[in-house]
């Protein structure tokens, strides 16, 4: 399909996360998206103007990740709400105008969709001058729908090799991949970084030379570190001839119900993503827990995770250490003991489960259908047709996720020494999932003396309209003044 419009952001999605690198920046990005055009640009102006280094978000609605677009033009038509930007079923011109002035090469826009059959949505983004989505044929296919995994594989096929013929224009495409937040929580940071490499590996395969590699914060920091070095280092041995980078997502489960306690496990992602060499963070607000968050709270959360990122690095100037440059450069080490991170066997099982898919078939796609189908890669607790279901967790008491039943993936005797957890029973998977919930307000309340009813935040209204259209730019120096190119 060409691509009927100049590239918006010529400079690229990955090479703007690169400058930002390599000037000790972490970028942080939010979910955003509203159906109407103007507040879409009302919240796209408010992030590329918020106090940190920032991208731009639409994040589209349920209708048409399903590809139901006629109940997204009646929904439009009707005036009743979406959850998101139907970007297929706004007109074209509709869509650039929400761009014009906005996105460039020191504001890049990417688009996030949790689709299984995407080609309309990136028929779409590029037809408008975008060239940066997110998703994969696992991780968009086996929590979020039921499509049959062979028909989804197919489809991003289809969408990859799409999105790739945009360099035939001059832009730089890019695609993270979603693997690395399978379900959430509960899921092992091996599998999580197994699917996160494969699906870049496929990426890679249909055509893809920007590519970034997505993890999520679980409950326990220092497995989390970890597996965000061991992830760094795949990349940079197995994606070493295309440009890369490492996206953290703040904690995707049941979120602390106090302000307090939210600020306090964003603030740690912050710094986990410094520690680990991420070079991104999507971020999370105050509200998660209660709504959806205003704009306004979005740009809090933005700010917030930089200046904690800016804080962590400060603190710990070698941060950047071995992890960093692995997964920068694509230099690989002899293990992850040079790193001075414990070692717990997250690596062995990781490198193992992408072996032994790739050993199944060189097409990656059919690859992955067969490593399900065998239960070389299970995802537990999730209930997808095409997903063997026989692995459990369990979560210990400090936090980190243990395999209970590892089905038939080939990583027996791997990690975790000893005996294996109890598989969780319901009343054990309820106190699982809001594990993370618990310990953040609890320590947010100990924080202050009279609780964490203290929070100044905990009882005030929140803004409950978008963030008005900014007055001219700032005339002080920000950082992304530095990373941008000096005309759009």
């Amino acid at each position: 399909m060409p691509v009927s419009a100049p590239a918006v952001q010529a400079a690229g999605f990955g090479a703007f996360v690169s400058r930002a690198r390599a000037a000790g920046a972490l970028v942080v990005q939010p979910r955003m998206g509203m159906a109407d055009p103007l507040r879409m640009r009302d919240g796209l102006l408010a992030t590329r103007d918020a106090d940190a280094v920032t991208v731009g978000t639409i994040t589209l609605d349920s209708y048409t990740r399903t590809g139901d677009l006629a109940a997204a033009r009646r929904a439009l038509a009707d005036g009743v709400g979406l959850n998101g930007y139907p970007i297929v079923t706004h007109p074209a011109d509709t869509t650039r105008a929400v761009l014009r002035g906005i996105a460039d090469a020191r504001f890049p826009v990417q688009v996030r969709h949790g689709s299984a059959r995407p080609e309309h949505i990136v028929r779409a983004l590029l037809s408008i001058g975008l060239d940066a989505t997110e998703g994969g044929p696992v991780s968009y296919c086996l929590p979020y729908s039921r499509t049959p995994l062979r028909e989804a594989v197919t489809a991003w096929r289809r969408s990859c090799e799409l999105l790739a013929s945009a360099e035939k224009f001059g832009a730089e495409p890019h695609l993270e991949t979603f693997g690395g937040c399978l379900m959430g929580q509960l899921c092992p940071p091996s599998l999580l970084i197994a699917v996160s490499v494969l699906e870049a590996l496929f990426f890679r395969q249909h055509g893809l030379r920007s590519i970034s590699l997505s993890y999520a914060q679980q409950a326990d920091p220092r497995q989390d570190e970890e597996a965000l070095t061991v992830l760094g280092r795949l990349a940079g041995e197995l994606l070493s001839d295309v440009d890369h980078h490492l996206v953290l997502y703040a904690y995707m489960g049941v979120f602390p119900r106090s302000p307090g306690g939210a600020r306090l496990l964003l603030e740690d992602a912050a710094r986990l993503a410094v520690r680990a060499g991420a070079a991104r963070l999507i971020v999370k607000t105050t509200a998660e827990a209660h709504r959806i968050p205003t704009v306004g709270e979005n740009v809090l959360a933005l700010e917030g995770a930089a200046a904690a990122a800016a804080d962590e690095r400060a603190r710990r100037p070698q941060t950047a250490g071995p992890g960093t440059y692995i997964a920068n450069t694509g230099i690989a080490n002899t293990g992850i003991a040079s790193t001075g991170i414990d070692d717990t066997g997250i690596e062995a099982e990781a490198r193992a489960l992408i072996g032994a898919v790739l050993e199944l078939d060189t097409d990656i796609g059919r690859a992955l259908v067969r490593a399900f189908a065998a239960g070389y890669l299970d995802v537990p607790y999730c209930l997808h047709p095409d997903n063997a279901g026989r692995t459990r967790t369990s979560l210990g008491s400090d936090g980190r996720l243990h395999w209970s039943s590892i089905g038939s993936m080939p990583i027996a005797g791997l990690a975790d020494g000893g005996p294996r957890a109890p598989i969780l029973g319901s009343s054990g998977l309820i106190s699982a999932l809001s594990h993370v919930q618990r310990t953040y307000d609890a320590r947010a309340a100990a924080r202050s003396p009279l609780g964490a009813a203290a929070d100044p935040l905990r009882t005030a209204e929140p803004p409950r309209t978008p963030v008005p259209v900014p007055v001219p730019p700032r005339t002080t120096s920000t950082p992304r003044r530095e990373l941008g190119l000096t005309t759009p």
